[in-house]
């Protein structure tokens, strides 16, 4: 028979279950260790004496394994955003072909992805919960592949946009999910690298897609976006599907307790008992409505998610109005207005290299000051720093695109604008991760949010710079960043411990 068992399973319903008293009685424990502990508890499933030494669990892999891992889900993560954006360039060429001349809908047949993107981790994040994260990023990324298949052969504007939600629902599952394998396999002291490198995908995707988009659509047509996503999207499943392994604990330890429960029936002997699940309906409605819970119930994954969504919106915003700033201001033509996004590609590479290595550095160095003890606020620090870059670099470049100004200048103030959302999003990933036992239900929260304004702020983009100019409709946006980035980090940094304490829904 296996081991005894250190502890058994909770009720499922019990989102706000507290974390193991072990976290005290055992000091030189990690709270993150007590916390993966308390998932593992909180999963429906036992957790073995030895679970912190076996050698299946994802955070006690190899290096080269849970690099692997990474790669595959980062992967994932860069092509389904590369989508997002990859049409851009195209859009004039798509409004000729499908004879569109509403510049709203010219605009939502490039956002209604982030509606996809917006709902999708919704659903996929909890099913990864109860399923494994391996399945739901498979199956999703196939259908992403299938939606941008059909795209190609979209025969008017409805079925364009309806594939393209779907596509963004398929996509939307590694953004959704990812963040949750790397608090699977990384212990928290070797997070912030990782969730780097990660983040990278939702946000360096956007930036390379109208680069690559520009001259795509410059040499043989807008189709050949839908074609060139649905090729590198197969190249990603060739790679990802024999690779990637399951990461999430309580669905690994729930398999190997009935793979030794058979493996025991099968030699004679009184198998080890396997815990009986809830019925599926109840366990679905369970964790798919956990995100909602999340966002409407918990102050912290609120503001934190509001703060990101602002961001984000802000940054696809811009995004659509690139290419007509630089058409008209510098004379770019369709290939070479899509480098104007390099230089957010530059800050946000800028980003992954410096600034996930200084909040790690800062993170353990406050850890220490604090008796070993670690907290979620430790990750602030450096997203004080990115609110006053974000609206810097707004300022920067509305007040520098301009002809009589070098068209350099205005790509440096969108490096520094890049520079600070990496370093905001970098930032308040780990604070969720650290903060919830659930997650990717946490992450799903922020990224339903996140992507709802990605969809909505373009829609409007190109009216509001019409009215405002470049240099007034940056300089709102630059206020609206100001009035959210300045103060919340200030505000999380000296109440967030108190904020987790007060809710049930939090780890302690």
């Amino acid at each position: 028979m296996s081991a005894t068992l250190e502890k058994k399973s909770s009720n499922p319903e019990d989102l706000s279950r507290t974390p193991s008293q072990d976290a005290t009685l055992a000091p030189h424990r990690s709270r993150d260790d007590a916390a993966h502990e308390e998932e593992l508890a909180i999963g429906g499933v036992t957790q073995p004496l030895d679970w912190e030494d076996d050698p299946d669990n994802p955070r006690n892999w190899p290096l080269t394994k849970k690099w692997t891992i990474l790669g595959v889900v980062s992967l994932y993560t860069l092509v389904a955003p590369l989508a997002s954006s990859m049409l851009a360039p195209g859009l004039e060429d798509l409004a000729r072909h499908y004879d569109i001349t509403n510049s709203t809908v010219v605009a939502l047949t490039l956002s209604i992805f982030l509606l996809g993107f917006a709902l999708g981790p919704l659903f996929y994040g909890p099913m990864s919960e109860i399923y494994g994260r391996r399945p739901i990023l498979h199956i999703s990324t196939i259908s992403f592949l299938i939606f941008n298949l059909v795209s190609i052969w979209a025969p008017n504007t409805a079925a364009i946009v309806v594939f393209r939600f779907f596509a963004g629902l398929g996509g939307s599952a590694a953004v959704g999910i990812g963040a949750g394998c790397v608090a699977d396999v990384f212990h928290e002291r070797e997070r912030a690298s990782a969730m780097g490198i990660y983040t990278l995908g939702p946000l360096i995707g956007p930036v390379v897609g109208p680069v690559a988009g520009g001259f795509i659509v410059a040499s043989i047509g807008f189709k050949y976006v839908f074609v060139v996503i649905t090729a590198l999207t197969g190249l990603s499943l060739i790679v990802g599907l024999p690779l990637l392994r399951e990461t999430y604990a309580p669905v690994i330890i729930e398999r190997k307790v009935k793979k030794r429960a058979a493996e025991e029936a099968a030699r004679g002997e009184k198998p080890e008992k396997v815990p009986e699940q809830p019925p599926l309906a109840h366990v679905l409605w369970l964790n798919l409505s956990r995100p909602f819970i999340l966002l409407t119930r918990s102050w912290i994954c609120f503001l934190l998610s509001l703060y990101m969504a602002i961001t984000y919106g802000i940054m696809y915003l811009l995004f659509t109005t690139f290419p007509t700033t630089f058409s008209e201001t510098y004379g770019f033509g369709t290939g070479v207005s899509g480098l104007a996004y390099l230089g957010l590609g530059v800050g946000f590479f800028l980003s992954t290299l410096v600034g996930a290595r200084v909040m790690n550095t800062i993170y353990l160095t406050l850890t220490k000051r604090n008796n070993g003890v670690a907290k979620p606020e430790y990750r602030i620090p450096l997203m004080l720093v990115a609110g006053i870059l974000i609206p810097i670099g707004l300022f920067w470049y509305g007040w520098t695109a301009r002809a009589s100004i070098h068209w350099i200048v205005p790509i440096i103030g969108s490096s520094l604008f890049g520079l600070g959302t990496m370093l905001s999003f970098l930032g308040i990933q780990l604070y969720l991760v650290d903060t919830f036992a659930y997650a990717a239900s946490a992450i799903s929260a922020a990224s339903f949010l996140r992507s709802f304004f990605g969809f909505l702020f373009p829609l409007f983009a190109q009216r509001m710079f019409d009215a405002l100019g470049t240099a007034g409709g940056s300089s709102l946006l630059a206020g609206v960043a100001i009035i959210v980035g300045i103060p919340f980090p200030i505000y999380l940094y000296y109440r967030g411990e108190q904020l987790r304490g007060r809710s049930s829904l939090t780890r302690r």
